[in-house]
């Protein structure tokens, strides 16, 4: 299985199951002499981790990293960092009844198709748990990366949207609430909704808005390389996802070039930023900002009609503990992945220019 591994210079490879003894990672290019913050570190899997509140999979797992190797005296060596996380509570059992059964819209089928043989407890590789992986290494890329602020927010659950711009928002306030919305009003809305689906056993999707400030100017190449097209890239490889935009997006198509051009201040900032803090693939100094999409979690507790591993029409219904609405769990994650693409684009930057 190809496609483990994330980054050119500062490099992620991870592995492992969800329903293993454990999932891990190797950490390549982290530069030596970094002093590590280990409870951030920690603090940071706590925020993605299973079982914190009512609206997300009750599966509990204490996701205490474990670091094997590239650290000495708290202090990063230059080597490559490798860590594991152990998984304590799985219900393998829970997932027997899909054995031979391809979940609608889950990786079993291509899975199956592709590799002649998959782990179906709990998705094996395709399962979310792997993100706890990307979390550790965006921590450590986070404390690389000492001057960026990256704060990352839930802006619509269903039909309830955030209205309010990025800009007006209080991110003091996204931790205070369990959708990890920083509107506290509109959080509560959030909330009922993911119960009320919740208690029909069906699930829902949403979108998180990410903001990087204080990022560098000139981080990114102008061809393939384009710092919009990593950070796309990053956010697509995340379970669940099915859209990314930044800067002004889609909505950009509906206007005039004279509306959306970013003209310039004398110091060379911009007077408006539809740009989204990139310009020709490179970072301009403006913040950077951009939304991700997230579909419903597959996995929902009504009887759907689906196929076996022989072609058979059968009927099945999910089991076990699984999110009603994935989008409060994966904001560390989006976080984490923008802090991926920002520390290989840093040390790139670095060496290059």
């Amino acid at each position: 299985m190809a496609g483990n591994s994330f980054g050119k210079l500062f490099k992620l490879t991870t592995f492992g199951e969800s329903h293993g003894v454990a999932i891990g990672g190797v950490i390549d290019g982290c530069p030596a002499n970094l002093a590590l913050d280990f409870n951030a570190i920690q603090e940071e899997l706590n925020r993605r981790k299973p079982g914190q509140s009512s609206i997300v999979t009750q599966r509990k797992e204490p996701d205490t990293v474990e670091f094997l190797s590239g650290i000495f005296e708290g202090k990063t060596t230059g080597a490559s960092i490798g860590f594991i996380i152990k998984n304590t509570n799985q219900k393998s059992k829970d997932y027997t009844h899909i054995k031979t059964v391809y979940r609608p819209s889950h990786a079993d089928f291509t899975y199956t198709q592709k590799y002649g043989h998959r782990d179906y407890r709990g998705g094996g590789r395709s399962s979310a748990r792997e993100t706890a992986c990307r979390v550790v290494a965006g921590a450590i890329a986070k404390q690389l990366l000492e001057h960026v602020s990256i704060q990352a927010y839930t802006s619509s659950v269903g039909d309830i949207f955030l209205e309010k711009p990025y800009q007006s928002l209080d991110f003091s306030k996204t931790e205070s609430n369990a959708v990890r919305c920083p509107d506290p009003e509109v959080a509560q809305k959030m909330i009922a909704k993911i119960k009320a689906i919740r208690k029909e056993g069906d699930t829902i999707g949403g979108t998180v808005t990410c903001v990087l400030q204080n990022v560098p100017i000139g981080l990114g190449e102008p061809v393939f390389d384009k710092l919009h097209a990593e950070l796309g890239k990053a956010m697509l490889s995340i379970n669940a996802v099915k859209g990314f935009e930044y800067g002004s997006g889609f909505c950009g198509t509906r206007m005039k070039g004279s509306e959306h051009n970013d003209l310039f201040a004398p110091d060379g900032s911009t007077k408006t930023n539809l740009s989204g803090g990139i310009q020709g693939g490179i970072s301009n100094g403006m913040d950077i900002y951009f939304r991700v999409a997230f579909k419903p979690v597959a996995t929902i507790m009504q009887e759907q009609t689906t196929i076996d591993s022989e072609g058979n029409t059968v009927k099945m219904q999910g089991k076990g503990r699984h999110d009603p609405c994935v989008v409060p769990r994966a904001i560390p994650i989006v976080e984490a992945m923008a802090a991926l693409v920002l520390a290989d684009y840093y040390l790139q930057h670095k060496i290059y220019n």
